[in-house]
């Protein structure tokens, strides 16, 4: 590779050659794509694991609990990002992502080697989230170092499109561990993969971590960075000088709730939500499921790479403001349209008969461990596992007393088991259904449409993030707002909508959520974000 050290200061023009480029855009890549590969894993097989390490007899707690222990990760993505921000600004960027891949590799594998808590009992969730708070850790860095090294190496006119790449590859660590689980699935028998076969996606990340390590060890220092080295601008404190710098805490605060936060909600909405929508309430056969989701995400990666390209010729900001925008219009359409046809016969079931619960002291808790306290909060419990849409009118009786209607037709209420079968001679199914070619068509258009506005708020961000902040606290800059945003409104994005969804009786009141959050970032980004100026901050060492 160029001799790095040849740049004789950040403000000096780097020109790597087209073999350059591709070696650092390709080690960049595959490390993020096996790291975000292993932090997904653990959403892609959710269902399985709560089975194995968070078992409940209230099947939505058991749900809530996974999505629990997935956000444990994603909040500790900021403690990374300070810690190896720190690092990576102080000791370099290449070393510093080298020691993120292989942290998230051996966590990764330990989820697999976990007995399960039929057989260690507590121990086995609280190992499971000791496990997912040094994933998230090592996540916190990771990103960063990707982005900063890719951006550090590339010409101001085309950062965007060299950054795009890696973007592009966290959509593609979740589509690899959608192709593992099918695969795995399909290699063994079933009993096989629901008692042991499922820890084998989690046991191949120590494969993928010596990969990725092989390939970022052929991999130079950022020329950025070594320049700085030699100048000795290397920053003492980086945490402390992020915030101190002139104008860096506006910059950090329009990052966080005008970039990371809101392109994070879309993209998990689209893929995770997605998945767990037509998973759950929609009954979709979980293999078909999976294939359509995961065949829309690779399809979707060409829209990052187009929007990091485009925004080399129109600027970064309004790519992510006009995705911003159309997806304030289009997301409960999108969703919509997928719930029209992925069961169309539950919804014409729930169009004709509705549910009506009328009850006193109806209350329902999600959290309940065991039986709900109320019989109307045990009908509840036992509509939500099914996935029945509901409505509740209070009696006002103050008794605990319930009742259900059914289409008009008052239904035996006492028993919750009752339920299902009262609801099938209503014409509801719970047997899980593969959509016909053309349904399926409809719900790949509507997941496509989801991933071009996650492509086109995510694609241009890696280069725009790199050109908002100097380069001696850049990568401290960078990865706070980012894994904050990312890891609290993104993280918890899966819990809150699944509880929401819960508590109302309505499969779509979870994408409230998501629509709160990106109007929010819509306002920041479009009244408070400076569209940068590529390479301004090199021009600025220069005059320095």
């Amino acid at each position: 590779m160029t001799d790095a050290a040849a740049v004789a200061d950040h403000g000096a023009v780097y020109e790597p050659t087209a073999k350059d480029i591709r070696m650092v855009i390709a080690a960049s890549s595959a490390g993020t794509i096996f790291e975000w590969y292993d932090f997904f894993i653990y959403g892609t097989l959710a269902a399985i694991i709560g089975k194995a390490f968070f078992p409940s007899d209230n099947a939505t707690l058991e749900v809530l609990l996974v999505w629990a222990g997935f956000a444990v990760g994603f909040g500790f993505r900021p403690l990374g990002a300070v810690l190896f921000g720190f690092l990576g600004d102080r000791l370099g960027r290449k070393y510093t992502f080298l020691v993120t891949v292989t942290l998230m590799g051996i966590a990764t594998a330990g989820v697999g080697m976990i007995p399960s808590a039929a057989t260690i009992g507590i121990a086995a969730p609280i190992i499971v989230i000791l496990l997912r708070i040094l994933q998230g850790l090592a996540l916190g860095g990771e990103y960063g170092g990707a982005a900063v090294y890719v951006a550090e190496h590339s010409p101001p006119e085309r950062r965007g499109f060299y950054t795009s790449f890696i973007q592009a590859s966290v959509v593609g660590g979740f589509v690899l561990s959608l192709i593992v689980v099918l695969s795995c699935k399909a290699a063994m028998p079933a009993d096989v993969w629901e008692s042991w076969g499922w820890r084998v996606p989690f046991l191949l990340s120590l494969l993928l971590l010596a990969i990725s390590l092989w390939m970022r060890l052929k991999l130079s220092e950022s020329p950025v960075f070594q320049a700085m080295k030699e100048e000795g601008e290397i920053a003492k404190n980086p945490l402390k000088e992020s915030f101190t710098y002139p104008g860096n805490p506006k910059r950090i605060f329009v990052a966080l709730f005008g970039i990371a936060a809101g392109l994070t909600v879309i993209w998990y909405t689209a893929m995770f939500s997605g998945l767990a929508f037509l998973k759950g309430p929609m009954k979709v056969d979980d293999t078909a499921a999976e294939v359509i989701v995961g065949l829309a995400a690779a399809l979707g990666m060409g829209f990052f790479i187009w929007a990091g390209k485009l925004s080399d010729r129109i600027g970064r900001k309004k790519p992510i403001v006009w995705g911003y925008a159309v997806t304030l219009v289009v997301l409960f359409p999108l969703f919509w349209m997928m719930g029209a046809v992925a069961n169309p016969a539950l919804k014409e079931a729930a169009a004709k008969a509705p549910v009506v619960v009328t009850g006193g002291q109806c209350s329902y808790n999600p959290f309940e461990q065991k039986q709900q306290a109320t019989a109307c909060g045990r009908t509840i419990a036992e509509l939500t596992k099914l996935g029945v849409p509901y409505k509740v009118q209070p009696s006002g009786n103050g008794f605990d007393s319930v009742k259900i209607h059914i289409g008009g037709r008052e239904v035996a209420s006492e028993d919750p088991a009752l339920l299902k079968p009262a609801l099938e001679a209503m014409g509801y199914s719970f047997d899980k259904q593969v959509p016909g070619v053309g349904s399926l068509a409809v719900i790949l258009l509507a997941l496509l449409g989801l991933s071009a506005l996650s492509g086109f708020t995510y694609g241009p961000v890696a280069a725009l993030l790199a050109e908002m902040f100097p380069p001696h606290v850049r990568y401290s800059s960078l990865s706070i707002p980012y894994h904050i945003g990312t890891g609290y409104f993104g993280g918890f994005l899966p819990f809150i909508a699944s509880l929401i969804a819960a508590v109302t009786g309505n499969a779509y009141a979870g994408l409230w959520y998501t629509w709160g959050v990106v109007l929010v970032a819509f306002l920041v980004a479009a009244f408070m974000l400076k569209e940068p100026v590529p390479g301004e901050w090199d021009k600025r060492a220069a005059d320095a």
